[in-house]
């Protein structure tokens, strides 16, 4: 059966039996998707991860459905109901769906109409009836009555027989198979309001009176409507035209025009209405459910990979902020490898507006601590407390930034972080997140749980179980496509590499905690309950920078050392003199040095790593700005210009960042001249882009927003009205001038340096 199985996925995936047999064997020995990609590239014919992972997934469905295919056979086998041509059709069911229809008739069932029918005897007449050569059903009928047996009469006769009848045509397989398709190619899926749910569903206004083929709803719009069901505001219902359901089932089971044939019509439309429209609609809402979690989780996926790829800034002394109103806004200061060094609360908003005594506090800090770069949350008091940072006079090469802090709370508030500060409060945990988050954001969020970090849609109404592997995959993906310096990285992030988990990550922190940093990849063979198999799979996804050894600081594995160092051997140089000098890797022949398992797919990849050890396949990190002066919902017009930064993207359109507390919308329609069929194509999530306002919504705290060149082009938008002013728009990457604070003197300082200006400012708060 599994050679079936490794045709079966090699067709469907376009690749040899050969590769999906190598790859589903180094699956089963316990070899992770990352180390088969990166470094078993001779074994998989260089199959990406990708495709790995659509083996993993299609070999388990295989095996499911055959563990499923023995169960049914021995149910059927124990009933003496197993024929050879029955065994044939299980055997050659190709789904889930296919099998259970097969299964169904066979299947042990609670007491129904049709069973207490044939409790009573009247399968016969059933059958008798369903041939439909006789032109008389009660004559048929009347040798069935039977008191004892609870048959009174010709009536109660026949209501069993079709019972049976309807049963029947429900069970039959070819039916089934047929209903399945009417219902996905002509069915209909209908939303209405709840009567008397009118205000409390007002979000589900759109769906109010809805319809729409069953085969063009897209997955947004489908999960959209059952979360309306489910908070009982929206009935749903599916179903395709009913006469041409019936249609299809009187072409098929009506074969005369005589009065048992009428008898057979009754039970057809009793078939429809009563058992099998129930079933199909389940079956059609498990089915479309399925495929819509599926777009949403691939989306989802997407997106975290992105965000989680975000370029970091690096290694930086950073302040972050979490702004506030009335508790202020807490400021933390961390050193460059993210440790904690001083936190406070500072109070420059309303109501306090402690400006002068704020000011102080940073510029202090600044200087104590040579902050290079200043983290501002961007929820509540956001662009307040980044507009007073940016007045305040810091030195030109303090960079300011907004940081997106979705999930902050939820880490100050986690056991992580409750143990890793036990000492702090959540407010200070969570401006620890953010400060961190602009150092390394993917060091950062493996800490917080992806749905919680605001890159999904509708993530709590789909599968969780498929979520948490899709999100999971894409996490160990992002972690071990950058590497992990193991004698800085958290338990947590250690926890993602390739062959680790948690209990080896905590137990490589402990051992580094008690025994100091790691001189050589190879030492990590002293963690308790490390063996060979999970430092053959984690080792090169692991860096060591002060390693006396350069290969430790690269992507190079360990089992190919010997490699390099012959490689350098046969150039009479050294391991690092390969790895700075070009003109020598230039002399290197790779086919002199195949051997066993290593071709030249692995020979390449080392090379491009003696190129750039360690390299981080991020971006570089840019430094942003929202608009001066638009920080609420309220300070929008239609036809503003603004900067803003992607959020989140789903089929429908991609989400925006503008600075106003709610992100705007660019619509599918609106993100190029060009028509787009996949948001992906054009943006990602955390890219800078320009918008323009199309319209502002206030009570639905709805922004429409553009990326067209002219998105009020006729028979497009409207125009924005001519009288209204225009707005003076900053470049996203420009930095905001420096402004005064309200109430201190305003004569320009810019001739003074930093330290001048600190001892100013400190006079003149004494």
């Amino acid at each position: 059966m599994e050679q079936t199985f490794l045709l079966k996925i090699a067709g469907e995936l376009g690749l040899s039996v050969k590769q999906v047999a190598a790859t589903i064997a180094m699956l089963d020995e316990g070899s992770t998707i990352p180390f088969i990609a990166r470094y078993r590239k001779e074994l998989t014919g260089g199959i990406d991860e990708v495709a790995i992972t659509n083996i993993r997934d299609r070999i388990g469905q295989l095996r499911d459905l055959q563990k499923r295919r023995e169960a049914i056979l021995k149910s059927i086998e124990e009933q003496g109901k197993l024929s050879p041509e029955l065994q044939e059709k299980i055997e050659n069911a190709e789904t889930m769906t296919a099998l259970e229809d097969i299964y169904l008739p066979y299947k042990p069932k609670r007491k129904t109409k049709a069973s207490v029918a044939r409790e009573k005897g009247l399968e016969p007449l059933a059958e008798s009836i369903m041939l439909q050569t006789s032109s008389d059903p009660e004559e048929l009928a009347l040798s069935f009555i039977d008191e004892e047996k609870g048959v009174a009469n010709i009536d109660e006769a026949l209501q069993g027989a079709r019972d049976i009848m309807a049963e029947n045509i429900n069970e039959n397989a070819e039916l089934r198979s047929e209903m399945r398709k009417l219902f996905l190619e002509e069915g209909v899926i209908s939303s209405k309001l709840i009567k008397g749910k009118e205000e409390e569903g007002a979000k589900y206004k759109d769906y109010f009176e809805w319809q729409e083929p069953v085969k063009n709803v897209p997955s947004h719009r489908l999960l959209a409507m059952r979360r309306g069901e489910k908070e009982l505001i929206l009935s749903i219902d599916i179903a395709p035209d009913e006469n041409a359901a019936i249609s299809l089932m009187d072409a098929r089971f009506v074969n005369a025009e005589n009065k048992c044939a009428e008898q057979v019509k009754l039970s057809v439309r009793d078939a429809y209405k009563r058992l099998l429209k129930p079933s199909m609609e389940t079956e059609i809402r498990l089915m479309t459910k399925k495929e819509a979690d599926e777009e949403a989780i691939r989306v989802f996926k997407e997106n975290l990979r992105q965000l989680l790829l975000s370029a970091p800034m690096g290694q930086k002394n950073v302040m972050a902020i979490d702004p506030g109103f009335r508790t202020g806004c807490k400021l933390v200061c961390l050193n460059r490898e993210g440790k904690l060094l001083h936190n406070e609360a500072i109070f420059p908003n309303e109501p306090q507006r402690r400006i002068a005594e704020s000011r102080i506090s940073i510029l202090n800090l600044v200087d104590r601590f040579n902050i290079e770069a200043i983290a501002i949350g961007n929820g509540t008091a956001s662009r307040e407390t980044e507009s007073f940072v940016r007045s305040i006079g810091l030195p030109a090469n303090v960079q300011i930034v907004m940081v997106n802090e979705s999930g902050a709370s939820v880490y100050s508030a986690s056991d992580v972080a409750r143990e890793e500060f036990p000492d702090y409060d959540i407010t200070v945990r969570g401006a620890v997140s953010i400060g961190r988050r602009l150092m390394d954001p993917l060091a950062e969020l493996v800490k917080i749980d992806p749905k919680s970090i605001g890159v999904g849609q509708y993530q709590h109404d789909v599968d969780q179980s498929q979520l948490k592997q899709g999100l999971d995959d894409t996490v160990i993906s992002c972690v071990n496509a950058v590497g992990v310096e193991l004698n800085t990285a958290s338990k947590e992030i250690l926890s993602y590499v390739s062959g680790l988990g948690p209990s080896l990550a905590k137990n490589i922190v402990e051992f580094r905690n008690q025994n100091g940093p790691f001189k050589s990849r190879a030492a990590l063979k002293k963690v308790p309950r490390l063996g060979d198999k999970a430092f053959e799979q984690a080792a090169g996804f692991l860096r060591i920078r002060e390693s006396e050894y350069p290969l430790d600081r690269s992507a190079v594995h360990p089992e190919s050392y010997h490699i390099v160092e012959k490689m350098a051997g046969d150039l009479k140089a050294s391991v690092s003199d390969l790895m700075t000098r070009s003109e020598l890797r230039q002399l290197i022949n790779l086919k002199e040095y195949i051997e066993g398992n290593i071709g030249l797919p692995t020979l390449e990849d080392i090379l491009k790593e003696l190129d750039k050890p360690g390299r981080d396949p991020r971006e570089t990190f840019e430094s942003f700005s929202f608009m001066d002066g638009v920080n609420h919902m309220e300070d929008l017009k239609a036809g503003m210009k603004l900067p803003g930064i992607v959020t989140n993207i789903t089929n429908f359109g991609a989400f925006v960042d503008i600075g106003v507390h709610q992100d705007g919308l660019v619509h599918l329609s609106h993100l190029a001249d060009r028509f787009v069929q996949n948001v992906a194509d054009v943006v990602k999530v955390q890219q800078k882009v320009m918008v323009t306002v199309l319209e502002v919504d206030i009570p639905r705290k709805r922004i429409s927003l553009s990326m067209k060149s002219d998105p009020f082009a006729a028979g497009g938008e409207k125009k924005p009205p001519k009288s209204q002013p225009e707005t003076k728009s900053k470049k996203p990457y420009e930095k905001k001038a420096e402004k005064p604070v309200r109430g201190q003197d305003e004569k320009s300082t810019d001739h003074l340096s930093f330290e001048e200006k600190l001892s100013l400012l400190k006079g003149k708060f004494k």
